[in-house]
């Protein structure tokens, strides 16, 4: 049996073809996470550019002004700055611990992103227990914390570290029980089932309306999990110089920063997801792209409205964190660790009965 020579090169040209659709699928997968990296990295900068001009408005002084048009850049500089800065280890400190402290405190908290729904069937793993995935991996970071500051053989440092333990575990309880009495609501533990049955009944469908001690109840607890004043005990200068990030310079201590505006990011897309309706909008979309003469890409436009709405219904709670930390003095130990045993587990936990109560007498 004779193969032409022309036959060969087609087999070879096929298999060469096949290799690179595999190749091409590989790199396909990477393509939604890297788009998600992008647009977490822009929002934090975007946050520190807020929260410093915002502080600089409430304390009457001039914010950043300098690096790039109205200081947006500032942000962007400083980072540059800590990564050229010197490493710094503590010569008898455990280094393992010292150094792996700060990357669990930035991983476990951009592994919540991915069940997160910006926008109409545009999130990045709809899973069936995303809500509780992200509770369970934002537990995670206090431990990095705590290696963190056992590892920096400092007691301030381990002080700090073990503040952030106890405001973690003091508020996550009250926090779990909020988002188990919206699952009740919602029949589903899913964020993109959240947000569709909140959809029903437009704007006075939102959980808000039926669940509003839990909202505060919620907005409290995220507070306090993402350490910032009148929570921000793990890190009180004045007390622990800088906490757990005392012995911490160049990148290291750059990760711990990047961690904070992330964790605030991701506390106030929670917020919107489960109480305000996600990417929800009175207006409805037919009747905006009507107007706009853009029927031809409906979908499309759907996606970008609903990133959008979300987008500004999380800054919105970020701007009333931002003003709640240059507002609000801070807490003492007592009352912190009182405010979350005393006064938010009941509550929760009576909220969640309620709750729990009118779902079964509706049945």
């Amino acid at each position: 049996m004779i193969i032409d020579l022309t036959e060969i090169q087609d087999i070879h040209f096929f298999f060469r073809l096949q290799f690179l659709k595999e190749i091409y699928g590989i790199l396909w997968v990477f393509v939604p996470i890297f788009i998600l990296i992008l647009g977490i990295t822009i929002s934090v900068l975007a946050i520190v550019w807020l929260e410093r001009e915002i502080s600089a408005g409430i304390q009457q002084r001039i914010g950043p002004e300098y690096t790039g048009p109205f200081g947006v850049l500032q942000a962007l500089a400083d980072g540059t700055k800590l990564l050229f800065k010197e490493n710094l280890i503590p010569s008898r400190g455990d280094i393992r611990l010292f150094s792996f402290g700060p990357s669990i405190s930035v991983i476990s908290i951009i592994i919540s992103y991915s069940v997160i729904p910006f926008g109409y069937n545009f999130v990045l793993s709809d899973l069936n227990i995303g809500v509780f995935l992200w509770i369970a991996i934002s537990s995670i970071a206090p431990i990095g914390l705590l290696m963190s500051g056992y590892g920096s053989n400092n007691k301030y440092s381990f002080l700090g570290g073990l503040r952030a333990a106890a405001q973690s575990i003091s508020y996550e309880i009250p926090l779990t029980l909020c988002v188990l009495s919206i699952s009740l609501l919602s029949n589903s533990l899913s964020t993109v089932d959240i947000v569709d049955a909140q959809s029903k009944y437009g704007f006075w469908g939102w959980n808000l309306w039926r669940q509003p001690m839990g909202f505060l109840v919620f907005l409290i607890s995220s507070l306090a999990e993402c350490e910032r004043l009148p929570f921000d005990l793990p890190e009180a200068e004045e007390e622990l110089i800088a906490g757990y990030q005392t012995e911490y310079s160049g990148i290291k201590f750059g990760l711990f920063y990047v961690a904070s505006y992330l964790n605030l990011f991701v506390s106030s897309l929670f917020v919107t997801v489960l109480y305000f309706g996600g990417s929800n909008f009175s207006i409805p979309y037919i009747f905006v792209s009507n107007f706009f003469q853009i029927n031809k890409t409906y979908g499309v436009f759907v996606t970008i409205i609903g990133i959008f709405i979300t987008l500004v219904k999380t800054y919105l709670f970020i701007f009333v964190s931002i003003t709640t930390r240059w507002t609000l003095p801070r807490l003492r130990i007592d009352q912190l660790l009182n405010l979350g045993w005393k006064f938010l587990l009941p509550i929760s936990l009576g909220n969640l009965l309620l709750t729990t109560s009118s779902q079964l007498f509706s049945l």
